[in-house]
Protein backbone atom coordinates (compact mmCIF):
# COMPACT_ATOMS: atom_id res chain seq x y z
CA UNK A 1 0.00 0.00 0.00
CA UNK A 2 1.08 3.52 -0.56
CA UNK A 3 0.75 6.53 1.73
CA UNK A 4 -2.08 7.75 -0.51
CA UNK A 5 -4.14 4.71 0.53
CA UNK A 6 -4.19 5.96 4.09
CA UNK A 7 -1.60 3.42 5.19
CA UNK A 8 1.73 4.64 6.53
CA UNK A 9 4.78 3.69 4.53
CA UNK A 10 7.88 2.45 6.26
CA UNK A 11 9.39 5.87 5.64
CA UNK A 12 6.69 7.59 7.70
CA UNK A 13 7.89 6.05 10.96
CA UNK A 14 9.97 8.65 12.69
CA UNK A 15 13.50 7.59 13.64
CA UNK A 16 12.75 8.72 17.20
CA UNK A 17 9.97 6.10 17.35
CA UNK A 18 12.38 3.24 16.76
CA UNK A 19 13.77 1.23 19.63
CA UNK A 20 17.43 0.31 19.76
CA UNK A 21 18.87 -3.11 20.44
CA UNK A 22 19.25 -2.30 24.13
CA UNK A 23 15.54 -1.61 24.42
CA UNK A 24 15.86 2.13 24.78
CA UNK A 25 14.14 4.50 22.39
CA UNK A 26 16.40 6.86 20.54
CA UNK A 27 14.17 9.85 21.15
CA UNK A 28 10.86 9.49 22.91
CA UNK A 29 10.80 7.85 26.29
CA UNK A 30 8.07 6.01 28.10
CA UNK A 31 6.87 8.02 31.07
CA UNK A 32 4.71 7.52 34.13
CA UNK A 33 4.08 4.06 35.45
CA UNK A 34 5.05 2.46 32.13
CA UNK A 35 8.48 4.10 32.30
CA UNK A 36 8.90 3.09 35.93
CA UNK A 37 7.82 -0.48 35.15
CA UNK A 38 10.21 -0.69 32.19
CA UNK A 39 13.11 0.55 34.32
CA UNK A 40 12.26 -1.82 37.19
CA UNK A 41 11.86 -4.80 34.84
CA UNK A 42 15.27 -4.05 33.34
CA UNK A 43 16.91 -3.52 36.73
CA UNK A 44 15.41 -6.53 38.49
CA UNK A 45 16.06 -8.83 35.53
CA UNK A 46 19.81 -8.53 35.92
CA UNK A 47 22.05 -11.11 37.60
CA UNK A 48 23.25 -8.48 40.08
CA UNK A 49 19.69 -8.05 41.37
CA UNK A 50 19.42 -11.78 41.94
CA UNK A 51 22.75 -11.69 43.78
CA UNK A 52 21.52 -8.85 46.01
CA UNK A 53 18.36 -10.83 46.83
CA UNK A 54 20.49 -13.87 47.71
CA UNK A 55 22.71 -11.75 49.97
CA UNK A 56 19.64 -10.37 51.77
CA UNK A 57 18.37 -13.91 52.42
CA UNK A 58 21.80 -15.11 53.61
CA UNK A 59 22.19 -12.10 55.95
CA UNK A 60 18.70 -12.70 57.29
CA UNK A 61 19.46 -16.39 57.88
CA UNK A 62 22.77 -15.64 59.58
CA UNK A 63 21.06 -13.09 61.84
CA UNK A 64 18.64 -15.75 63.14
CA UNK A 65 20.71 -16.82 66.15
CA UNK A 66 21.20 -13.18 67.21
CA UNK A 67 17.44 -12.70 67.31
CA UNK A 68 16.83 -16.17 68.77
CA UNK A 69 14.85 -17.12 65.65
CA UNK A 70 11.99 -15.06 67.03
CA UNK A 71 8.61 -14.52 65.44
CA UNK A 72 9.63 -10.94 64.63
CA UNK A 73 12.76 -12.21 62.86
CA UNK A 74 10.60 -14.49 60.70
CA UNK A 75 8.02 -11.76 60.15
CA UNK A 76 10.67 -9.44 58.69
CA UNK A 77 11.51 -11.75 55.78
CA UNK A 78 7.91 -12.85 55.27
CA UNK A 79 6.60 -9.28 55.12
CA UNK A 80 9.46 -8.05 52.96
CA UNK A 81 9.14 -10.81 50.39
CA UNK A 82 5.35 -10.55 50.31
CA UNK A 83 5.45 -6.81 49.62
CA UNK A 84 8.12 -7.14 46.95
CA UNK A 85 6.26 -10.00 45.26
CA UNK A 86 2.95 -8.13 45.32
CA UNK A 87 4.46 -5.02 43.73
CA UNK A 88 6.51 -6.95 41.17
CA UNK A 89 3.35 -8.66 39.87
CA UNK A 90 2.17 -5.30 38.52
CA UNK A 91 5.57 -4.36 37.13
CA UNK A 92 5.94 -7.71 35.34
CA UNK A 93 2.37 -7.61 34.01
CA UNK A 94 2.91 -4.11 32.62
CA UNK A 95 6.13 -5.19 30.92
CA UNK A 96 4.41 -8.29 29.47
CA UNK A 97 1.47 -6.23 28.20
CA UNK A 98 3.81 -3.76 26.50
CA UNK A 99 5.92 -6.54 24.96
CA UNK A 100 2.84 -8.42 23.77
CA UNK A 101 1.37 -5.31 22.17
CA UNK A 102 4.66 -4.52 20.41
CA UNK A 103 4.86 -8.07 19.05
CA UNK A 104 1.26 -7.89 17.80
CA UNK A 105 1.93 -4.60 16.02
CA UNK A 106 5.04 -6.07 14.38
CA UNK A 107 3.19 -9.21 13.31
CA UNK A 108 0.32 -7.12 11.95
CA UNK A 109 2.80 -5.11 9.89
CA UNK A 110 4.40 -8.31 8.53
CA UNK A 111 0.98 -9.67 7.58
CA UNK A 112 0.04 -6.38 5.95
CA UNK A 113 3.33 -6.11 4.06
CA UNK A 114 3.43 -9.74 2.85
CA UNK A 115 1.73 -10.03 -0.51
CA UNK A 116 0.30 -13.54 -0.08
CA UNK A 117 -0.77 -13.12 3.55
CA UNK A 118 -4.42 -12.67 4.44
CA UNK A 119 -4.95 -9.20 5.89
CA UNK A 120 -8.03 -10.56 7.66
CA UNK A 121 -5.64 -12.02 10.25
CA UNK A 122 -4.55 -8.55 11.34
CA UNK A 123 -6.07 -7.82 14.74
CA UNK A 124 -7.39 -11.32 15.54
CA UNK A 125 -6.03 -10.91 19.07
CA UNK A 126 -9.12 -8.76 19.70
CA UNK A 127 -11.52 -11.61 18.87
CA UNK A 128 -12.96 -13.94 21.50
CA UNK A 129 -11.15 -17.19 22.26
CA UNK A 130 -13.68 -19.36 20.41
CA UNK A 131 -13.23 -17.42 17.15
CA UNK A 132 -9.42 -17.45 17.43
CA UNK A 133 -9.52 -21.23 18.00
CA UNK A 134 -11.66 -21.62 14.86
CA UNK A 135 -9.16 -19.59 12.83
CA UNK A 136 -6.29 -21.67 14.28
CA UNK A 137 -8.02 -24.92 13.29
CA UNK A 138 -8.64 -23.56 9.79
CA UNK A 139 -4.96 -22.62 9.40
CA UNK A 140 -3.87 -26.05 10.67
CA UNK A 141 -6.18 -27.77 8.15
CA UNK A 142 -4.78 -25.63 5.33
CA UNK A 143 -1.20 -26.35 6.39
CA UNK A 144 -1.89 -30.10 6.56
CA UNK A 145 -3.43 -30.10 3.08
CA UNK A 146 -0.37 -28.32 1.64
CA UNK A 147 2.08 -30.95 2.95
Amino acid sequence: MTPTDGEPSRHEIEPTDRVGAAGRGSGRSVGGFAGFAAAMATLTGRPASFAVACVVVVVWAISGPFFHFSDTWQLVINTGTTIVTFLMVFVIQNAQNRDGLAIQVKLDELIRATHDARNALVGIEHLDDRRVAEIEQDLERRAASER
